[in-house]
This record gives structure tokens, C-alpha cells and sequence, in this order.
């Protein structure tokens, strides 16, 4: 992952099961505008920390419609902030990635998911945008918008394998409470 450095505090990422991260997000009005002008360059600064590709305000305990994004940090970064984003389409082809999540640290699982999505969204400026993605940028959206409602990528798998993988986090909490 990057050592790309963004100059703003860093937030303490909630961990599963946090019952803020089953929350809906609310949408973001434009009396939210200081508040979120400030949140997004410390969620940037988190995510390329912990190192993960996306982040969506309820992992860092702000229950507004905001992710980040970058799926190439390594690379050429392109930090992508989505306030208020809203899938408005998404193809019948399906594609699967292995997903894991800043929330539910060390744990990856399969998902499948739409292969490509249509994104509405407004930018930092306020300018509504659409983006078109597929690949690992589409799961990354449909990860961090799923957030924004409440939904973790354990809820894509089967209750046997989210349980396993879910006690397999608890069991990791709990061993890193001990050593502390």
C-alpha cells in the first residue's frame, strides 16, 4: 500500500460489531458543508494510514452520506470524495472480488456483486457528478455506498461463512485486548 501522507488528524476507524456501523447515513445538506469540508481530508488521511482503498463516514463514527476512495494508491493516486453518492445503475453481470474491510480488520471474503455501476454524486464544490466504474472500482463504491446504509460485506455471504468469519474477528479483538 501507498505511503502517500495527507496532513490532516487522523480518526479512530469504529471495529464490527460497533452498532454505529448498522446505521443509515444521513444525507449531507449544505449546513453540512464546514463539517464535511474538514472530515474528508482527515477520512483520506485514515484510510491511506491503515492502508485500505475506501472509507465511508460511519467507520469513522460520522453518520453522513460521505466516502473516499482509491483504488490505485500505489500507483498514480486518485483520490475520489463522493458526498451523498447513489448507485443509478448497474449491469445484470456479475462479477466477484475478494473483500475485506477496514472495520472487520484481517477478514476477506468472496463477493459478488454488479460488475459495473453508474454512481451519482456531489463533489466537494457541490457539483453533481456521475461516474461510470467496473472492476475493483465498482466493489469499492458498492462497498463504501453499502456503509452509507448500514450494510457491512458480511451480509453478502452465506450465515455460515459470516459467522466463522465474524467469531474469527472477535476472537482476534479479543486476543489484541489481552496483549494490550
Amino acid at each position: 500500500m501507498s505511503d502517500l501522507q495527507i496532513a490532516a488528524p487522523l480518526l479512530p476507524i469504529l471495529i464490527c460489531p460497533d452498532p454505529l456501523l448498522r446505521r443509515m447515513a444521513r444525507a449531507v445538506t449544505p449546513g453540512d458543508a464546514e463539517e464535511v469540508r474538514a472530515l474528508i481530508p482527515s477520512m483520506f488521511a485514515t484510510m491511506y494510514k491503515a492502508p485500505g482503498i475506501g472509507l465511508a463516514a460511519p467507520q469513522v463514527g460520522r453518520l453522513l452520506r460521505v466516502i473516499t476512495v482509491d483504488v490505485a494508491p500505489d500507483k498514480e493516486p486518485a483520490p475520489l470524495a463522493l458526498i451523498n453518492p447513489e448507485i443509478i445503475g448497474a449491469s445484470a453481470e456479475t462479477a466477484v472480488q475478494e473483500e475485506g474491510c477496514l472495520s472487520i480488520p484481517e477478514q476477506y471474503a468472496e463477493v459478488t456483486r454488479p460488475a459495473q455501476v453508474r454512481v451519482r454524486y456531489q463533489d466537494e464544490e457541490g457539483a453533481r457528478r456521475e461516474i461510470e466504474a467496473e472492476g475493483l472500482l465498482a466493489a469499492c463504491l458498492q462497498h463504501e455506498i453499502d456503509h452509507l446504509n448500514g450494510v457491512l460485506f458480511v451480509d453478502y455471504l452465506s450465515a455460515l461463512k459470516r459467522n466463522i468469519l465474524l467469531r474469527k474477528l472477535a476472537k482476534a479483538q479479543k486476543d489484541l485486548q489481552a496483549k494490550r
